[in-house]
């Protein structure tokens, strides 16, 4: 049956209905309309024509309208049709007026952002950090804001920038920021973390060189300063030495800190003074601030206001400077005894000043009670009523008071042999710190008859002289050497030594470095040959092992051990005075022979009068007569005279000279045969001028 319109089954008709029917459906069909029509080989008759004119029909679709339209050959649908399935070419709209609007079909807007490295931020953030600690120096502030920054693990990166930053910058930067290293080590930053900071120092030296023209000696600095402050232990100098390559500059930043910073004599107090200690503050400075702000509080009254300046002071540890200052000057000012004992109690319920620290003051104050006897006759009558009445009011803890005492419980009474010697003693060895004079010394001991005592007055020497300038130190190291040859056997000193550093706990409350003091005075004493390294052994053996004593005997030994010892420890005081042994020595002898050949005396006196070291004089004496022998010639006498007549060279000074010289007499007799013959015409011409003590006579006679 032909038709214009071609022809279709009635079962090709029906699917073609159902197909239209469930178009909506599509989106989740696996077919599309096409390729049910495909399947079902729906084709013209040969021989029928449709109003398409020619067009096949599978290339005809039927639209909702029911008219044919022409489709796409990849079987998209033309105009009006539901399209390919999955079709994403067209442009799909989203009506937000639509109820069944989701925002979620939205679709995405990729918005171009700046990737940031944390390590970046890191860096930038401390910048701020440090900058602001340079400025006001808080060391709590600037450890707060590293902790809230976080970030722990790029802490050695903040190590390394504070480090360089202070580097160009000035000492009180520096100092700031070893001050600062020491305050964050193992609280917040770890002692790994320290070291590999360090390291990247280390590391870049060589780009740090090229900003900083003084980056090697800087860096060592800082390298030797976080040794001595026990951030870094000494060992990683090694250990970063191996990594590093051996031309660069960071090998060269650890040799200098070795050799020119840690293995000084007293190397620690140079390195933590090298930057003048803009933020360290001295004891003496602390003792200073102290005393004034205990005067200022007797003038005021105002505990609160002394308490918040003890606060500031920021030293909880010597808190019993201020106890012992308090107490001492309740002594002296009477009417100031009801406000002194008024501040301690306030500062003990505060918690200001701790109970041991509170202890501490008064067994402090107790030990110096006979010296202090000397100024405050009532020292100790005062004492005994300060005592009852800080226990009474709950402030002093009475167990941990520790004293002496007998066997009626009262405080033991100290032989009054021993005191009276100690007060003489005492005396003594501050006559000789502002004379200067050794043999007026050595006759007021021989003049207290106590030798058995000897070991005591050591003791007191080095004690009073570790709490003074190195003027008096290097004066108490060239007494010994006197003493040691006039007086003082081998065991005396051993035992004075020993006396010492059983009490260096002791002395370390009054004097911080109190054992690296000792450690000198040790090593000086084996240099001077008053000991021999033999009897450091004898002095370690005696001590308890593993006690602050102990580990000053090692150190003595390790000064000793090191290249160049005896020079350096021979200037070890040379800083208080200029005076060096060696160096007054030639200084004698090239103004002598400068005066000898044919010098002006005026000239001569000016030289000695300019070397200002009365109490080594006896030197000039003894080289004076040995050039006269030597030479043959006698203007020396004339320089002595007129040395004597103006009061350049006392008579102490004088006779201790000739004595050294009659000392070494036979030695001398192998250069100069007739050395005895022409000293005792020098001896007769001094005494005739009056150049030598009386007591000189005996000694002359044997010449």
């Amino acid at each position: 049956m032909a038709s214009g319109e071609g022809f279709l089954t009635d079962g090709q008709r029906e699917m073609l209905k159902i197909a239209s029917q469930n178009a909506e459906n599509l989106s989740s069909s696996p077919k599309s309309p096409s390729s049910l029509l495909s399947e079902h080989h729906i084709k013209a008759p040969a021989g029928g024509k449709a109003h398409t004119a020619g067009i096949a029909v599978r290339h005809v679709r039927r639209s909702h309208s029911g008219k044919f339209v022409r489709v796409k050959k990849d079987g998209a649908g033309g105009k009006g049709t539901w399209g390919k399935l999955l079709d994403t070419d067209v442009e799909s709209h989203i009506d937000r007026n639509d109820p069944n609007y989701d925002s979620g079909e939205e679709p995405y807007q990729l918005v171009g952002s700046t990737v940031t490295d944390p390590l970046d931020e890191f860096k930038k953030a401390v910048v701020s950090i440090i900058e602001e600690y340079f400025s006001n120096g808080d060391v709590e502030l600037a450890a707060s804001d590293l902790r809230e920054l976080g970030s722990s693990e790029y802490y050695p990166y903040f190590i390394k920038r504070l480090v360089s930053m202070a580097m160009d910058r000035h000492d009180k930067e520096k100092e700031m920021a070893s001050v600062l290293l020491s305050a964050l080590y193992a609280d917040v930053i770890s002692p790994s973390q320290i070291r590999d900071g360090f390291f990247m120092l280390l590391e870049s030296a060589d780009d740090l060189a090229v900003d900083i023209l003084d980056a090697v000696d800087i860096l060592a600095l800082f390298l030797a300063r976080a040794v001595v402050d026990d951030i870094l232990p000494p060992a990683f100098l090694a250990r970063a030495r191996k990594a590093l390559p051996e031309s660069s500059n960071g090998v060269q930043v650890i040799q200098t800190a070795e050799k020119s910073y840690l293995s000084a004599p007293h190397h620690a107090e140079l390195v933590e003074r090298r930057w003048g200690g803009s933020t360290h503050i001295t004891v003496e400075e602390v003792k200073k601030k102290i005393a004034d702000l205990l005067r200022e509080y007797v003038d005021s009254g105002d505990a609160f206001e002394a308490c918040r300046c003890i606060r500031e002071l920021g030293v909880s540890f010597f808190h019993h400077e201020v106890v012992k200052r308090a107490l001492v000057l309740a002594m002296e000012i009477r009417s100031a005894e009801p406000l002194m004992l008024k501040l301690l109690k306030e500062a003990a319920e505060e918690g200001l000043i701790s109970s041991s620290q509170m202890v501490k003051g008064f067994s402090r104050l107790a030990e110096g009670l006979d010296d202090l006897a000397l100024d405050i006759p009532s020292a100790k009558a005062l004492f005994e009523s300060f005592v009852p009445k800080a226990i009474a009011e709950g402030w002093l803890d009475a167990s941990s008071l520790t004293k002496p005492a007998g066997e009626d419980g009262e405080i033991q009474v100290e032989d009054e042999r021993v005191k009276k010697y100690k007060k003489e003693a005492v005396t003594i060895i501050h006559e000789y710190f502002l004379s200067d004079d050794i043999p007026e010394l050595i006759r007021s001991l021989e003049d207290l008859g106590a030798p058995e005592y000897n070991s005591i007055f050591l003791k007191k020497l080095i004690t009073l002289a570790m709490d003074r300038k190195n003027r008096e130190k290097e004066m108490a190291s060239v007494l010994l050497s006197a003493l040691h040859i006039e007086i003082f056997s081998t065991e005396d000193i051993v035992n004075g030594f020993v006396m010492l550093l059983e009490s260096a706990e002791d002395t370390a409350l009054d004097i911080l470095d109190a054992s690296n003091e000792l450690a000198l005075f040790l090593a000086r004493a084996v240099i001077d040959d008053v000991l021999v390294p033999l009897n450091l052994e004898e002095i370690g053996s005696r001590l308890t092992p593993n006690c602050s004593g102990s580990e000053t005997v090692r150190m003595a030994r390790s000064l000793i051990a090191a290249r160049h010892a005896g020079e350096r420890l021979l200037r070890c005081w040379g800083g208080g005075t200029g005076w060096a042994v060696e160096d007054a020595k030639d200084k004698i002898m090239k103004l002598l022979e400068e005066y000898e050949s044919g010098g002006v005396v005026s000239e001569a006196c000016q030289c000695i009068r300019d070397l200002d070291l009365p109490f080594f004089n006896h030197e000039v004496v003894k080289k004076a007569l040995v050039m006269a022998m030597e030479k043959k010639n006698d203007r020396m006498l004339d320089l002595l005279q007129e040395c004597f007549s103006e009061g350049l060279i006392t008579i102490n000074q004088m006779t201790k000279g000739f004595t050294r010289v009659k000392d070494g007499l036979d030695d001398l007799a192998l250069d100069i045969p007739n050395a005895k013959e022409k000293f005792g015409f020098y001896v007769e011409h001094a005494q005739k001028k009056g150049w030598l003590l009386p007591s000189f006579d005996s000694s002359a006679s044997d010449v």
